[in-house]
């Protein structure tokens, strides 16, 4: 069996720290080099109800995608849900690990596994990394149809493909436009804005769109003429979870480690449910 130390080294080879923003949090949050690995499991956010999963199924490696401490803290009293979440995880010798906005970055990323997810063909990403001279790493993914859709279509696509969550999939635009190239970004999406004006894309999916810069967006109709669908945060990122998992499975294979991978299918979206206004405006958002 692999050591944390060598597992954390070929998931580096993935998502390189060093490619993380510059305020993000990433890496191992806590667990012992030396410790054997036999079983992981991949989540996006490292909260009780996935620590106790890991628990359950008795896996000594736990990698989210969300960073448990983002800012500096003074404690991890266990009286605190953070602090309760490593003192679990310490206390049943589980590690954990994390790759946030490098993961974000990699070539293939968060935003590749949307894209997957809603079988759109990538051709490039929104935001290039300067510093790959391929051209293949960065933020967000410009990306095409296999064959056009209404935005309506394609909105009930990501409805049906990405996780269930109480949100759905809120559209703003004109439902029945002809969508061919669509840009999507993995989590919260809203400071892309000028970047997918430039890429001149029909459609832009994405989580966390605010409403101010969503409606200065959608009303600068002259330059800006595409639609915004807004997904659930975590739904966007859930399909990096299964990607990641399958490129770890390869590496244990190709290093005789025979790791068992899993990948939870616990929604930890925070919003738990969706009344609908009194009002009801028709299918797909459009005013009565």
């Amino acid at each position: 069996m692999p050591r944390l130390s060598e597992v954390i080294a070929a998931l580096d080879t993935l998502w390189p720290p060093e490619r993380a923003e510059g305020w993000d949090a990433v890496g191992t949050v806590c667990g012992e080099p030396d410790q054997e690995i036999t079983r992981v499991l991949f989540a996006v956010d490292p909260v009780r109800e996935i620590v106790d999963e890991a628990v359950k199924l008795g896996a000594n490696l736990l990698v989210t995608h969300h960073p448990l401490y983002l800012r500096g803290t003074t404690t991890v009293a266990a009286d605190t849900f953070k602090g309760r979440v490593v003192h679990t995880l310490i206390k049943n010798d589980i590690a954990l690990h994390v790759a946030h906005t490098n993961a974000d970055r990699a070539d293939p990323g968060v935003s590749d596994a949307l894209a997957g997810a809603l079988d759109l063909r990538v051709v490039g990403p929104l935001v290039p990394d300067p510093t790959d001279p391929e051209g293949r790493r960065g933020l967000g993914r410009v990306c095409e149809l296999d064959h056009p859709l209404t935005v309506r279509e394609l909105a009930a696509r990501a409805a049906g493909r990405l996780p269930a969550t109480a949100q759905g999939i809120r559209v703003a635009g004109d439902l029945e436009a002809v969508v061919r190239t669509v840009a999507v970004s993995g989590g919260s999406g809203d400071s892309l804005f000028d970047d997918v004006r430039a890429a001149g894309v029909d459609a832009f999916l994405t989580a966390d769109l605010r409403h101010h810069p969503a409606s200065e967006f959608i009303a600068d109709r002259a330059h800006s003429p595409l639609a915004l669908l807004d997904a659930a945060h975590w739904a966007t990122e859930w399909p990096w979870c299964e990607l990641a998992a399958a490129q770890l499975d390869e590496i244990s294979d190709r290093m005789g480690w025979d790791l068992r991978v899993h990948v939870s299918k616990t929604v930890t979206d925070p919003w738990t449910a969706h009344a609908a206004s009194t009002e009801t405006p028709n299918a797909m958002g459009a005013p009565n």
